[in-house]
């Protein structure tokens, strides 16, 4: 696998969804699920090179993963194909037009296996950045491992290191997260996190202007909060920068910080400044919440300005 621009690893889900309550049964939708598979994805749309690694299991269920990544233009080269163990699921239900729930069988998955000798080979082709989550050291020890052996050595390399927190409480404690994340945040030039993760990445109930201070200290040179509805801040050594969100009507807010990641990285690799970077990131954030899925309606690069000065319920013939 040559170099790319960016590359991300972790373990992708078979993603079951409902559009009413799991225990009364009725119609399940299968999709692809999983927060840097996501990134990925959103950045192989808006034309960048991108390759995504892991570990999938060794039947359809597996296949579907690699074939959808394929579809949407994500190299899977250097994955994995682990033919004991079982694809990670995730049911996803709407349980109210506000509320959604999910509910993970990843304990044991292909995906948790992930190592160092998984990720090695990709690592040391190089890429000009390396995406990492807060979720893939939450699966077990060796994914734990694998992320923070990648994270050394691309910032030793002088890759872009992005972490986005993502905190799962499904997956870990608050406490067992702070104690894996904030040494490798030192590996990171970017962080990303919304405004209830940032002290994951910190001391317990440190306020964002303490924690985004002290993270720039360390070498940090961007930390990114989300902030929904709100849009988002950037902290730089420069001072800070708010952006609004771009006004859409929600439907479905899953996979929207995923999606403000891939607009962002994008940004980044086209050379934009920050306030275009961060344009970019809450307009690809504001396609994820306006359409279904994590990943079906982000947009291509001549969509981008779809959203520009639209109103609600535009038509363009």
């Amino acid at each position: 696998m040559t170099a790319v621009d960016v590359l991300t690893f972790g373990e992708s889900l078979v993603s079951l969804r409902t559009a009413g309550p799991l225990a009364v049964g009725g119609a399940l939708t299968m999709h692809l699920a999983g927060a840097e598979s996501n990134v990925a994805i959103g950045l192989a749309r808006l034309g960048h090179r991108t390759a995504w690694v892991g570990r999938v299991s060794g039947d359809e269920l597996g296949e579907y993963v690699l074939r959808q990544l394929r579809a949407e233009g994500v190299r899977v080269d250097g994955v994995t194909t682990d033919p004991a163990r079982p694809a990670g699921l995730m049911f996803l239900e709407r349980r109210t037009a506000d509320v959604t729930r999910v509910r993970y069988h990843r304990a044991g998955s292909a995906g948790s296996a992930l190592s160092v000798e998984d990720v090695r080979t990709p690592v040391a082709e190089g890429a000009r950045v390396l995406h990492l989550t807060g979720i893939t050291p939450a699966l077990s020890d060796s994914a734990r491992e694998a992320t923070t052996w990648a994270a050394e050595v691309a910032s030793r390399s002088g890759t872009l290191v992005c972490l986005d927190v993502n905190y799962r409480a499904r997956l870990w404690t608050r406490e067992a997260a702070r104690a894996a994340l904030t040494p490798l945040a030192a590996h990171a030039s970017l962080v990303i996190a919304s405004a209830d993760e940032l002290d994951l990445v910190d001391e317990p109930g440190a306020d964002e202007s303490t924690v985004a201070a002290r993270l720039l200290a360390r070498g940090v040179r961007t930390v990114l909060v989300k902030l929904g509805v709100d849009g988002a801040r950037a902290h730089t050594r420069e001072g800070v920068r708010h952006v609004a969100a771009v006004p859409v009507t929600a439907v479905d807010t899953v996979g929207a910080g995923d999606a403000f990641s891939a607009g962002y990285l994008s940004g980044h690799l086209d050379g934009l400044d920050l306030d275009g970077r961060l344009h970019r990131a809450v307009t690809v954030g504001a396609f994820a919440v306006a359409g279904h899925g994590d990943w079906e309606g982000l947009p291509r690069r001549d969509e981008l300005s779809l959203l520009d000065g639209h109103e609600t319920g535009s038509t363009i013939r």
